[in-house]
């Protein structure tokens, strides 16, 4: 048996480096990936993760081919650090409704934050925060956002497998509607006179609260030319109140723009 070590072939392609990077958020969008089981071992893999703090301690400097970033902003630091996590990131993917929407610390955006630290915080003083909590692509460029509130650990492996093979990702962009039509699910609107974010939420949940009798809360944000004034004013008309129809707008993606902008007007005098 030979000892001479032979060399790696030339044309073996180096993996794609992968970084997942967290901002105010709960950690769930990246549960959702260590939850990925068997597709976790297939991506693992495809790709050299190279930095994620929530699964391994080794820590590699950049530059990284795909970053996954959790988590809205919120303070001045993680405003300096994203803009950092862009220059290190070919391509920079946002996942989840902090990212992608301002998550439901976005509530904040309605209120004044520094009373809110001083009922919380014995040293307010200490705190460094900012007025608002902002999505990703508010403050640099985003290459491809991932919906929902968590993710679907699905999308998240398309998304990865899209890119480590070159080519642009396939996820549904239709509204959860759809997925009750497909399921079979009665309307809650129609039989029951619930409301429902339904028809102007994106895709993504499987449309889960209109089969057990609930209206949708838009976890996956607004779906494509979402007409959100039309939808309010007619549960505004067939009875929803003003107090029913804000909450509902103002949740996990209450700085969308399209549902702020909703919400808003909804909060202005007749």
């Amino acid at each position: 048996m030979s000892n001479v070590i032979q060399p790696a072939p030339k044309n073996v392609r180096p993996r794609p480096r992968l970084a997942v990077f967290k901002f105010a958020s709960c950690d769930g969008c990246q549960l959702s990936l260590l939850d990925c089981e068997d597709e976790l071992l297939a991506i693992a893999g495809a790709v050299d993760i190279a930095y994620f703090l929530e699964a391994t301690s080794r820590i590699e400097p950049g530059p990284y081919d795909v970053a996954l970033v959790e988590g809205s902003i919120t303070t001045p630091h993680d405003a300096a650090r994203i803009q950092d996590v862009r220059r290190q990131s070919k391509y920079l993917i946002t996942i989840g409704a902090c990212a992608t929407a301002g998550g439901i610390q976005s509530l904040k955006n309605w209120a004044d934050h520094e009373e809110f630290m001083r009922c919380v915080y014995a040293h307010p003083e200490f705190i460094s925060t900012l007025a608002t909590s902002t999505p990703i692509a508010n403050h640099v460029a985003v290459d491809f956002e991932l919906r929902g509130c968590p993710i679907d650990r699905h999308q998240l492996v398309e998304v990865i497998a899209a890119l480590v093979h070159g080519r642009q990702p396939r996820t549904p962009r239709h509204s959860v509607c759809l997925d009750c039509k497909r399921r079979g699910t009665v309307c809650v609107e129609v039989a029951q006179g619930i409301p429902c974010l339904g028809p102007i939420t994106h895709t993504g949940c499987g449309a889960i609260c209109p089969s057990y009798d609930r209206g949708c809360y838009g976890c996956f944000g607004p779906a494509a030319q979402p007409n959100c004034d039309s939808l309010t004013d007619h549960y505004s008309a067939t009875g929803s109140s003003r107090e029913q129809l804000v909450p509902l707008l103002r949740n996990f993606n209450a700085a969308a723009p399209e549902f702020q902008a909703a919400s808003d007007r909804l909060e202005q005098p007749s």
